[in-house]
Parts: C-alpha cells; structure tokens; sequence
C-alpha cells in the first residue's frame, strides 16, 4: 500500500440541513481547531448525504455557506485544513458506487438511522437512504483517513466504513486503513438543551437550542425560559438533571469563579434561579456574539468564500485522486 502523508489523516463531515450550535462547537468544532494544527484535515460540507432526505434543494446553498461561515468564525484555517463542499469531489460517487458492491441489503436495513429515517419519511424511503453508510464510507476512505471524530449517532456507521475498508481490502488487496473513532482521549461533550430533555439540536427543540447565529435578545429569551423549580429546599439537596444542565452551560461559557459562586448558593439552599439565568445569558452573548459577526462578515465576502472552497476542493480532490488511482488498480478496472 502507497504510503499516506507524514501527519495521520483527519476526516469529518457535518450535514448543510441546519445552522449550528452550540452543541455543535464544544462537541466537533473546538476539538477541529485543535486537530489541524496536528493532523491533515478534511472537513467537508456532506451536501450529497442532505439529499436522502432534503430532496429540495432551494436553500442547499445558503445552507452551505452558512456552514462553511461558521466553521471558519470559530477558528479553522483553510490554509492548514481542506474545507469543502462533498459535491466538489467526483471521486466520492465512483468510490461509492464500488463499496456499494460490499454492503449487504440486510446489514443496510438494520442501521439505526436507516430504520429512524425511514420512519419519518415513509413516503420517500429512496436507495440513498438505505445506502448512506456506504457514502460516508466513501468519504472518510477516499482521504484514506485514520481518525473520524464522530458523535455516539454515527459510531455505527464508522463501524460499517471499517467493515467495507476491511471487506474491499481482503478482496483486491491492502488499499485501506481502517478508521478509528478520534476525540483526543476524552468523552465526547455533550451539551444538554434548555429544556432539560436532551441535547442540543440542528433542526428539533429550536427554542431548547443555542445557534451560533442568535442574536443577543433571543439567546436572553430562551435561557429565561430554560426550566427550573422552585429551589432546593435544604442545603445540599441533590441537583435535578434539568438544573445540572444549566449549570454544565455556565461552565462552558463563564468563567471559574461565577460557577463556583453559583454552586455554592445551590449547595447552600439560597441559589436565586432569575440571577443564575440572567449571569448565563450574558456569558452565552459574550461567547456567541463575536462568532455570529464574523461568520456573517465571512458570508458578506463572496470572493473569500470562493476561494476558501475552491482551495478546499482542489486539495481534497488530489487526495481522492491518489486514492482512486490504487482503487482501479487494486480492482483491476485500469487496462492500460
């Protein structure tokens, strides 16, 4: 097998069907930052995976560069990581089309996602549907890719790309390393919703989520509505999970010494919720604001974007072509 680039290989892509959040930024994109300083990275736009379920098309665009905005706002660089659209790189579909070949319609069916997907859109269960892991497959092994940073939702389908990297290997050869699940050696965070039910969202429980895009008075709206109780009613009273979460988002954005204050007056039986929330808006804005400016002046400069995605596109492109080189090789699809 050719030899890959000196730095381990990075790959990781997020779907263009909302905005993101803050769920987003301390669960993939903080760790993103980190990782390209170490690592060659290719982080993609999945605009192709949208369409399995988003089969309109109209605000694909705006989406798009929303995303790419964004990622840019909160620190990556496109001269040390390959931002880009999957779209822009053809090899993806060759490559999908030959691990598609690989994947076995039973072990499809059985993916979580296929069978959750496939229960909110009856009426549109298409083949790209069932066959999405074998795309994400193709994305991560065209950069012949080591490390995958993925949520607990797609550590089943990076199992499955490591089983197709496995099967194409065992039958034309050693073409393929087989990835791994990367998070620097720490549980992944997950940042809980202001209702107290689960996490922060793309596109479900918007008024639970925090965009990076909100504007000051609707961060102030939604953390004033996040739920809490009438208080502990003796020191040292066990947190409820709802209360818990607030206070993990104070100390994802605030500093030190306000958590510990407010978690004093909670262990202490005085804790004065109106406060708590008003000190955690005010950080949120102070974290989210400088964000949500720079992607949006990002977005005003259409010609830095292009540039940003061309170059993306240009460096994942010669990596998918090195690799789709060995594959037709390998194969034996390459007759002269």
């Amino acid at each position: 097998m050719e030899k890959s680039a000196k730095k381990p290989v990075v790959m990781s892509g997020i779907r263009p069907t909302g905005i993101l959040h803050l769920g987003s930024y301390f669960g993939a994109l903080q760790n993103y930052v980190r990782m390209q300083n170490e690592y060659e990275c290719y982080f993609m736009v999945a605009d192709l995976h949208s369409l399995t379920t988003h089969p309109d098309t109209k605000s694909l665009r705006a989406n798009v560069l929303h995303v790419i905005s964004e990622y840019l706002a909160c620190g990556l660089d496109p001269n040390r990581a390959a931002l880009y659209c999957q779209s822009a790189v053809y090899e993806t579909s060759e490559l999908y089309l030959y691990l598609n070949t690989l994947a076995y319609k039973g072990e499809l069916e059985k993916t979580t996602t296929f069978k959750d997907k496939a229960r909110l859109q009856p009426q549109n269960i298409n083949a790209a549907l069932l066959t999405y892991p074998s795309l994400m497959a193709a994305d991560i092994l065209l950069h012949r890719a080591l490390y995958v940073p993925v949520g607990k939702d797609q550590e089943q389908h990076l199992e499955m790309a490591r089983n197709f990297a496995s099967r194409f290997n065992h039958r034309y050869g050693e073409i393929f390393p087989e990835p791994e699940a990367f998070n620097f050696g720490q549980e992944l965070v997950k940042v809980p919703g202001l209702d107290g039910t689960g996490k922060m969202s793309k596109s479900e429980n918007q008024n639970a989520t925090l965009y990076l895009s909100d504007d000051d008075d609707l961060i102030r709206k939604k953390i004033m509505k996040a739920k809490t109780d009438e208080g502990p009613k003796a020191p040292d009273t066990p947190m409820p999970g709802y209360i818990e979460n607030i206070f993990q988002l104070l100390a994802l954005a605030g500093a030190p010494d306000v958590y510990e204050k407010y978690k004093s007056d909670y262990d202490n039986g005085v804790i004065r919720y109106g406060d708590l929330k008003k000190q955690l808006a005010e950080d949120m804005i102070r974290f989210i604001t400088p964000i949500r400016e720079k992607a949006k002046a990002i977005r005003d400069d259409e010609s830095y974007m292009r540039e940003v995605m061309e170059k993306g596109a240009a460096k994942a492109g010669a990596s998918a072509k090195r690799t789709m080189q060995l594959v037709r090789e390998a194969i034996g699809i390459k007759y002269f």
